[in-house]
């Protein structure tokens, strides 16, 4: 068994209605990128979001401002196409397939295909206590934050700024 120095972070993914796992040291700022786009109220303001861990489903090369999307113009982010689509953010199930050992999805959880964003990892929130326990045993920080996870999610982006 291999010992891991890596915190996760975990919680109850409202879409999918199982756990998620991200990768807690940059969860939290995929998370504020994802704030920061959701309160812009102009495409210029949208715009100019800087986006280090996450695509850009707003940026200059998705929309143009000579295409009816001005500066001024009013920005709502459940309007964007990769939001409305689904493509963006990335679905956060999918994160357990990269942070979790294969043994412990093998036993814990099973790999869903969709026709549109690929596979993610369906973790029952019934294995919750045995999965953390053993996680923590091999040496990981795992660290419950649900409101987290449905953020990167993107969960009611729509209401974000509410």
């Amino acid at each position: 068994m291999t010992t891991q120095h890596q915190h996760l972070v975990y919680g109850h993914a409202t879409a999918h209605d199982c756990l998620a796992f991200a990768d807690a040291g940059t969860a939290t700022e995929e998370a504020a990128e994802i704030q920061a786009l959701a309160a812009a109220r102009t495409w210029g303001e949208a715009r100019q979001v800087r986006m280090t861990h996450l695509s850009h489903p707003a940026g200059p090369d998705c929309y143009e401002p000579e295409d009816g999307y001005g500066d001024d113009k009013p920005f709502d982010i459940a309007e964007v196409g990769a939001v409305v689509e689904g493509y963006w953010p990335p679905m956060v199930t999918t994160r357990a397939l990269d942070v979790l050992p294969q043994d412990l999805r093998d036993r814990y959880a099973k790999a869903v295909h969709t026709v549109h964003n690929g596979e993610y990892l369906d973790v029952p929130t019934d294995s919750e206590a045995e999965l953390v326990a053993e996680l923590r045993a091999r040496g990981y920080e795992v660290s419950r934050d649900d409101e987290l996870i449905n953020l990167l999610d993107g969960f009611s982006l729509g209401s974000l700024t509410s």
